[in-house]
């Protein structure tokens, strides 16, 4: 349990983090963002093997943010984690920045891979996999991608081809918060059952509740055992979870954040995160 605690405790700092980077801006993808906190938590809060002293370090496992877009709560990871400075959050999408508004890895410490172009980043998270397995290293490439994102066709040419090469070393973590930018996914462009279609691809595959950093941690460490089929798990999640005032809007893709929702957001999120450490 003590495990299940840091991981909330630490999912509350990252939506904080994430909300202070698109505050500063004034306005950013918060939805997309608040939404994959927790299983950021739990792969950078004890699941991937990185050092924020040497980011390039070659037997590290990366992590590809296909849905670029969601950088705000992949730098304050980062940041949490001691790859810059926590300050510099405040700069997201500013001249001159090393956070762009979506991941790049030229400029962004610990970024893995580019991305942002939706589809694109499953490609490269395969071939990132591939490139370990070639190599003979032990790293894992972890994938997050969104629900609305894959409607993209390369998405699934991508997953057929990591099926293919038997990547074992590429997990793939589907954010189905069921809602993209101008609406509700299954409005737009259904996709039917996640699940029946990763496993009809090759995958490995489980579906979990995604807010749930329990029963992420228990998803993920199943993962370990490599073998020759890549691994799926659908997280059914809530866009703009943990913040109830986002997550109950229905267009929260990308909102202005003032001052007032700044202060109250945060101090709740600090509020919830000090409950959780002190019980651990």
């Amino acid at each position: 349990m003590e495990g299940t605690r840091k991981y909330k405790a630490l999912a509350c700092q990252i939506r904080a983090a994430a909300i202070e980077a698109i505050h500063a801006i004034g306005q950013g993808h918060i939805g997309g963002a608040l939404s994959i906190a927790d299983v950021l938590a739990v792969l950078y809060g004890g699941e991937m093997r990185f050092d924020p002293q040497n980011p390039a370090w070659p037997e590290r496992d990366k992590l590809v943010c296909s849905k670029g877009h969601a950088g705000p709560a992949v730098y304050g990871t980062l940041a949490l984690m001691g790859f810059f400075p926590y300050e510099e959050l405040k700069t997201l999408n500013r001249p001159g920045t090393k956070l762009p508004s979506h991941c790049d890895r030229n400029k962004t410490p610990g970024v893995d891979m580019t991305t942002g172009s939706l589809g694109q980043g499953t490609s490269l998270a395969a071939g990132m996999a591939l490139g370990d397995k070639l190599k003979g290293r032990s790293s894992r490439t972890f994938l997050i991608v969104g629900d609305g994102e894959s409607n993209e066709g390369q998405v699934w040419e991508a997953f057929a081809f990591a099926a293919a090469k038997k990547l074992g070393n590429l997990v793939v973590l589907l954010d189905w918060n069921k809602r993209q930018l101008d609406g509700w996914t299954e409005d737009i462009y259904p996709m039917g059952d996640y699940v029946a279609k990763f496993q009809a691809f090759g995958f490995d595959t489980v579906k979990v509740d995604g807010n749930d950093v329990a029963a992420l941690a228990a998803a993920l460490e199943r993962t370990r055992a490599g073998g020759d089929r890549p691994y799926a798990i659908v997280m059914d999640t809530v866009k703009g979870a943990g913040v109830p005032e986002v997550a109950e809007k229905a267009m929260n893709h990308s909102l202005p954040v003032s001052d007032e929702q700044y202060d109250r957001w945060t101090a709740q999120l600090r509020t919830e995160q000090k409950a959780w450490e002190d019980e651990i």
